[in-house]
C-alpha cells in the first residue's frame, strides 16, 4: 500500500487529509500527519479571539476528532531526505526515527518574519498561533486591573498603551477588533477615561491593507482616528528595549504589549531540512499542478501547498507571479492537491491550480468592517455581516462553525466575557504560595572537646590559700 505522508497539520495539511480520506478507496493508500500541534488553527478568527469575541477553543480544529482515517503523530519533520523517500521525526519526548513513504505532501504552513531589531525577539509576540491571541486578550485585561489602581502617571500610561507593528490585514484587524475591546472596558473602569488608553499602529509603508484600493485604506485610517487610534506610516520600529518601542522618527512609545504582524516567512525548520528545491524567498518551488518541481522538471512523489510553497499564480494576480500566502489559496489548493494526487496513483493527469482572488474582507470590530472584491467596495455594518458570513462558512465542519456562531449568538445578547485568565500560565501559584514544606533540618552542633584538666597551684610557702584564709 503507497504510503502518503503530510508534513504540516495546518489549512494545507488539515485539508488535504481530510479530503484524500474521502476521495481514497478503501486500501489503496496509508495517510499520515505530522504536526507538532495536534489541531489546526482557523486563523483569520484570531483577532477575534484576541478581543474576546469568540471562545479560544472553538477556533481549532482538532486532528484526531476530524480525521478518521488518518494516522497523526504530534511530532516535527527535522529532515526529509527525498532522495531516499524518508523524513526524520522528532517527538517532544523520546528518540527520533525515519519515516519511510512514496508520496510526500509538504505543507508546513509560515511563521512570522522579523528582523534583527534589538528587543523586538525578547519583548514582542506575533499573531499566527491560538496561543498568542489568548496571551493579548489577558495581557490587555490584566493591564486595565493594574492600571485601574494607579495614579495617572507614566507607569499607568505604559500600562494602557499597545503598539502593533505592520499594516497589512492581520495588523490592521488585531489593532481595531483590540482598541473595540479596550473601548468596551472603559464601563467597568470608573478610575480610567478613554483618554487614558493609547493605540498606535507602525507601517513601514506609505499606505495599509495593501489587498484592498487605496480610497478603501483611506477611509480605514479616517475610521481608526475617529476611534482614538494613531497609525504611524512610513515609519519603522528601530528598537524595542524595556518596553520603549523606538521609531525612525525619533518618537519613544512606552508599552507593555508590542504585537508584531509584519510579514511571514515559510517554515524555515522543514525547508532548511529538507533536499527539495528552494526558491529565492525561501519557500519550496511548486508547479502549478501542486507537485514539486518546475514547469520543465518535475520532483516526483514530491508535493506543496499553501504559505510554504511558490505555485504559479495563473490568472496574473499574483505578487512576482506567485499565489500570495492567505488562507484562501491554501484551502483551495490542498483540495486540488487531494484530487491530484489520487489520480496521479491512479495513473491520471492531474489538473493545474487556477483560482482569481475573490476579494478580501476584514473585520474592524463589533458591527463594523471593510469589504474589497474588484471595484466594489463595503464598508461598515454591511461590510462587517459579509466577514462574519464569510467566515462562518469557511470554518471547517459543521461542529465548529455551530460552536463559532454559539460564541456570536451569546455575545450579541450577553456581551463579550472580559475576564483575564493570564494566571493560567502559572496555574500553580495559589498552592504553592500556601502549600506546606517540610521544616529544613537543624544543623548539628558541632561536637565539643572535653576540657583537660589544669594541675593545683601550690600555695607559696608561709601562705594558705584563699580558702583557707575565709575559713580561719
Amino acid at each position: 500500500m503507497p504510503k502518503i505522508l503530510i508534513v504540516g497539520g495546518g489549512y494545507a495539511g488539515f485539508y488535504t487529509a481530510w479530503k484524500l480520506e474521502k476521495h481514497l478507496r478503501k486500501g489503496e493508500a496509508e495517510v499520515t500527519i505530522v504536526d507538532p500541534l495536534s489541531y489546526m488553527t482557523y486563523q483569520p478568527f484570531l483577532p477575534e479571539v484576541a478581543a474576546g469575541e469568540i471562545e479560544a477553543r472553538h477556533v481549532i480544529v482538532g486532528l484526531r476528532r476530524h480525521l478518521k482515517k488518518t494516522r497523526v503523530v504530534t511530532a516535527k519533520v527535522t529532515g526529509i531526505d527525498h532522495a531516499n523517500r524518508v523524513a526524520t521525526i522528532t517527538p517532544e519526548i523520546g528518540d527520533s526515527w525515519e519515516e519511510p513513504y512514496d508520496q510526500i505532501v509538504v505543507t508546513a504552513g509560515a511563521v512570522s518574519r522579523t528582523f534583527p531589531i534589538p528587543g523586538i525577539a525578547d519583548n514582542a509576540i506575533g499573531l499566527k498561533t491560538i496561543e498568542e491571541a489568548v496571551a493579548i486578550r489577558d495581557r490587555i485585561l490584566t493591564n486595565f486591573e493594574r492600571a485601574s489602581n494607579l495614579p495617572a502617571g507614566p507607569e499607568r500610561d505604559r500600562l494602557l498603551t499597545v503598539v502593533v507593528v505592520g499594516g497589512g490585514f492581520a495588523g490592521i484587524e488585531v489593532f481595531a477588533e483590540v482598541r473595540a475591546l479596550a473601548s468596551s472596558l472603559l464601563k467597568d473602569y470608573p478610575q480610567l477615561r478613554f483618554e487614558d488608553t493609547h493605540f498606535h499602529l507602525i507601517e513601514a509603508m506609505g499606505r495599509i491593507m495593501p489587498e484592498v484600493s487605496l480610497k478603501t485604506s483611506e477611509w480605514v485610517l479616517k475610521d481608526l482616528a475617529k476611534r482614538g487610534a494613531y497609525v504611524h506610516l512610513d515609519t519603522q520600529v528601530t528598537g524595542a528595549v524595556d518596553g520603549n518601542v523606538e521609531l525612525s522618527t525619533g518618537e519613544v512609545l512606552p508599552t507593555d504589549l508590542i504585537i508584531w504582524t509584519a510579514g511571514v516567512m515559510a517554515n524555515p525548520t522543514v525547508v532548511r531540512g529538507s533536499d527539495l528545491p528552494v526558491e529565492e524567498r525561501g519557500r519550496i518551488r511548486t508547479r502549478a499542478d501542486l507537485r514539486v518541481g518546475t514547469p520543465e522538471e518535475i520532483v516526483e512523489g514530491a508535493w506543496a501547498a499553501g504559505d510554504v510553497s511558490a505555485v504559479p499564480d495563473l490568472t496574473g494576480g499574483g505578487v512576482g507571479g506567485y499565489c500570495v500566502p492567505n488562507a484562501q489559496h491554501a484551502v483551495r489548493q490542498a483540495k486540488l492537491l487531494a484530487k491530484n494526487l489520487v489520480a496521479v496513483l491512479r495513473d491520471e493527469l492531474p489538473n493545474e491550480y487556477v483560482h482569481k482572488n475573490l476579494g478580501a474582507v476584514a473585520g474592524l470590530g463589533l458591527y463594523n468592517g471593510v469589504f474589497q472584491s474588484g471595484k466594489l467596495a463595503l464598508k461598515g455594518f454591511i461590510a462587517w455581516v459579509a466577514h462574519r458570513g464569510y467566515h462562518g462558512l469557511a470554518m471547517p465542519s459543521w461542529e465548529r462553525k455551530f460552536r463559532v456562531v454559539g460564541d456570536w449568538w451569546q455575545n450579541f445578547w450577553l456581551t463579550r466575557d472580559n475576564v483575564s485568565l493570564q494566571t493560567v500560565q502559572n496555574p500553580r501559584y495559589v498552592f504553592e504560595e500556601f502549600a506546606a514544606r517540610p521544616r529544613p533540618a537543624a544543623p548539628e552542633a558541632p561536637a565539643v572537646a572535653p576540657e583537660k584538666s589544669s594541675p593545683a597551684k601550690k600555695a607559696p610557702a608561709g601562705k594558705l590559700p584563699a580558702t583557707a584564709k575565709s575559713a580561719g
